[in-house]
């Protein structure tokens, strides 16, 4: 480096403390390189190039030197024009933002979960919806634990919803309970209005005969099922955002359970030889009993749904976990249906009793229970369920009455064989029993499974 620094540069400073003619500051004032030598020819932070006519131009066509374009400027400026020091510092526009969010993302991971439930976020009114809908995405509590280091869902929810901004709400510091469903009277009456009209009706029937029988059984079955339409359209037995469910299959099952046994036993012994006359020794015979003792069910299995709805919520509120909450709520749900049937069995008896019937406790009870579950899935938004198992054993139960009639042709005797072998061995009411029985026991292990879950729970309640 010795022969280096004896090099004379046009324009540059000797080491004796000539000054430059640019004016660029040299001497014993000036600073000092990375060497010790002060800045120009011969230290470490300025490089020597060739100048002079056979000097490589730069950019702007002047060769390097005094007054050129590539040359430091006064001002202390060491950087060469024409280059992207930002690029080559890793301060690019895009790729140094993407990698930073990249980096905030991968160390924090709640908010990039935010980031995909903002909408879910925004608009919860309290952390069980945050949770509930992250259970309804699949996220569990081992989940949560893993990759977002929170101990359960209902935890990571609580954060989730302190971390969304809001227009002058105070976020909570812990979990708070969601409104409970409070006892009101409006949803009372349409619940009681059913059995109050069918036995209406049926009192109609026992104290008129030809033609006014007919009409008051056309009239009270018209008035029941508005009646049963209007009671499931207000309450605990209201669906979410009134949404269709299986219509046609429940009315077949209720028309079964009031003509289709009797139907059943005169097609076995070659009948029917006329219409029913809506008695229990016509022709064609009528249940009379446990039609009414269903009709009179509704306002037992609206309380009922009343009560699991109310519990169930206040379990959301007190549980820690998934799979603590599925523990709590699996009890209710069995204790529930046990207490809608024995309320079923006491109005079986008592209406078998009035009206001087068999009670027709197994067929009429695997009913209940059938159209007690059906109606709790689809209160909340399993109404899918409900209507492939209601129409199935709707199905099941029409097959095996056209199988009768269907064996009457030449040739196909054969057909009402699984008919005739069932009723010989139970006798005929154990063709609703089974089929109802079968559709029962499949909705009772659905919802243990969706009616466990936060997501069934954590909704609007239905205007009451």
């Amino acid at each position: 480096m010795s022969g280096l620094g004896e090099l004379n540069h046009p324009g540059s400073p000797d080491r004796s403390g000539t000054p430059d003619p640019s004016g660029a500051p040299s001497g014993p004032g000036s600073s000092p390189g990375r060497s010790g030598v002060p800045f120009g020819p011969g230290s470490p932070d300025c490089p020597v190039v060739p100048s002079g006519p056979g000097s490589s131009p730069d950019r702007s066509g002047v060769p390097f030197g005094p007054g050129s374009a590539a040359s430091f400027g006064a001002g202390g400026d060491r950087r060469w024009p024409g280059t992207d020091h930002g690029r080559l510092a890793g301060a690019g526009p895009a790729g140094g933002r993407t990698a930073s969010a990249a980096r905030r993302t991968s160390a924090d991971p709640v908010k990039a979960l935010m980031d995909r439930h903002r909408a879910l976020c925004e608009r919860a009114v309290d952390p069980l919806e945050i949770a509930a809908g992250l259970e309804a995405q699949g996220i569990t509590d081992r989940t949560a634990a893993i990759r977002f280091r929170h101990r359960d869902v209902f935890s990571l929810a609580e954060e989730m919803y302190a971390r969304t901004p809001r227009d002058g709400d105070a976020r909570p510091s812990r979990r708070t309970a969601p409104p409970v469903p409070r006892a009101r009277t409006a949803w009372v009456v349409p619940a009681l209005l059913p059995g109050a009209l069918c036995a209406a009706a049926v009192a109609g029937l026992r104290l008129t005969h030809g033609q006014p029988r007919l009409i008051t059984a056309v009239a009270g079955v018209l008035a029941v099922f508005l009646a049963t339409r209007a009671a499931v359209r207000r309450g605990p037995l209201a669906t979410p955002g009134r949404k269709p469910t299986a219509g046609l299959p429940v009315w077949w099952l209720a028309g079964y359970a009031l003509l289709g046994e009797g139907l059943l036993r005169t097609a076995l012994a070659g009948g029917p030889d006329g219409p029913p006359n809506g008695t229990a020794d016509g022709p064609w015979p009528v249940a009379l009993a446990p039609f009414l003792a269903l009709a009179l069910a509704c306002a037992p299995a609206a309380w009922t749904a009343h009560l699991f709805t109310t519990a169930a919520r206040r379990r959301l509120t007190a549980s820690r976990g998934l799979d603590d909450f599925a523990a709590a709520v699996r009890p209710l749900l069995l204790g529930a249906v046990a207490l809608f049937l024995a309320a079923l069995a006491a109005l079986l008896a008592a209406a078998g009793a009035a009206l001087g019937e068999p009670a027709a406790q197994p067929q009429a009870l695997t009913l209940g229970a059938l159209l007690l579950l059906a109606r709790l899935l689809a209160v909340h938004g399993s109404a899918r369920a409900s209507s492939l198992v209601l129409s199935a054993t709707a199905l099941a139960q029409a097959t095996a009455l056209a199988l009768l009639f269907a064996a009457r042709l030449p040739g196909c005797g054969a057909l009402a064989a699984p008919t005739e072998a069932l009723v010989a061995a139970w006798g005929p009411a154990a063709v609703p029993t089974v089929t109802c029985g079968i559709g029962a026991l499949t909705l009772l292990v659905h919802a243990a499974r969706r009616l466990t879950k936060a997501s069934a729970h954590a909704r609007t309640e239905p205007a009451c």
